[in-house]
């Protein structure tokens, strides 16, 4: 009974002691938010203080404003000379890469890896700069109605050329016949923009993977002989594409290739040098007006050990006196 009236008792005494600071600190919480919500009221001292750190604040940020403002009467300089001595030292640098890899072997490898090659891709569509390395032209140039376009295929593993194919020929009076459409290889350039050519010697067939529309289509290979590039002289062949989804492979011996002049078989018929290749191309002309496409996932070259043939055409030293001399 004792120790229940101790509890009791200290139970009190301890609720009495505790609600003078709970009081207290609610009215200083009262106080505090009363203060927050009030309006400061500064000094004189201190409010001049105040406005000139804003009125500095101020000044910078307009100062900053005015100098990323452009006047539209500005314009930025160039200035030609640092643009051409640029270019003339990257020139130079690739002259010097020119001559480091000619050292080392054909394009910058050693000679035994090079003889021992059997197969090589020339050229494969992974990206927009291997696009950049072709062009494509169709008879628009003279006044036709055909379109051609070349864009990345599915997935960028392969390039996509298609369009419209129209033979009707153009109303200038001069032009009789149209209906083509060509994607062409750029000519390779060195330093200095100098002109390049394709080794192929080692190899004997032409590799292509395409998948097409059943069109038949013309591949034609320039070569690289004179200064100025015989722009009307090629070797030709053709290439029939099955059409339907499935990727096709192509093969192509280079002793089937006929030189052509103008776009015209010529009869005394001339082999393909394989050490001077300036550019490949392939050519739609069948005369059947509509869409088309043509999809290339790469093109190569490689040696076939079977494939001997070293010319498929016949010269006579009426047709071609030069070779008999």
């Amino acid at each position: 009974m004792a120790l229940t009236h101790k509890l009791l008792n200290g139970t009190y005494i301890l609720r009495k002691c505790l609600e003078p600071s709970v009081a207290s600190l609610s009215i200083r919480f009262a106080d505090y938010c009363s203060s927050s919500l009030q309006k400061p009221v500064a000094t004189p001292g201190k409010a001049s203080s105040q406005r000139n750190t804003e009125g500095g604040l101020q000044g910078h940020h307009q100062r900053e404003v005015a100098l990323d403002i452009t006047s539209p009467e500005e314009k930025p300089e160039v200035s030609f000379d640092k643009a051409i001595k640029d270019e003339i030292k990257d020139h130079f640098r690739r002259l010097k890469d020119d001559i480091v890899n000619h050292w080392i072997g054909p394009e910058g490898r050693p000679l035994q890896e090079v003889l021992l090659e059997q197969a090589k891709v020339v050229w494969q569509f992974r990206g927009k700069e291997d696009l950049d390395k072709w062009t494509v032209t169709s008879d628009k140039t003279i006044g036709g109605r055909s379109e051609v376009f070349l864009k990345m295929g599915k997935n960028n593993q392969s390039a996509l050329l298609y369009g419209t194919l129209s033979s009707v020929a153009p109303q200038d009076g001069e032009s009789g016949r149209s209906g083509y459409c060509a994607m062409i290889s750029r000519i390779p350039r060195g330093p200095f923009e100098r002109k390049r050519s394709y080794d192929w010697s080692q190899f004997n067939t032409l590799y292509l993977r395409v998948r097409g529309d059943g069109r038949p289509w013309m591949v034609n290979i320039r070569e690289d002989t004179d200064i100025i590039q015989r722009k009307n002289q090629m070797h030709s062949y053709f290439m029939f594409t099955r059409g339907g989804p499935y990727w096709q492979e192509v093969k192509i011996p280079f002793s089937k290739f006929f030189f052509s002049n103008q776009g015209r078989i010529r009869d005394a018929q001339y082999q393909l040098l394989l050490d001077k290749i300036s550019s490949i191309g392939f050519t739609l002309a069948d005369k059947v007006d509509g869409p088309f496409f043509l999809e290339i996932d790469f093109i190569g070259v490689f040696t076939d050990p079977a494939h001997t043939e070293e010319f498929a055409y016949e010269n006579s030293p009426v047709l071609n006196p030069r070779l008999f001399k």
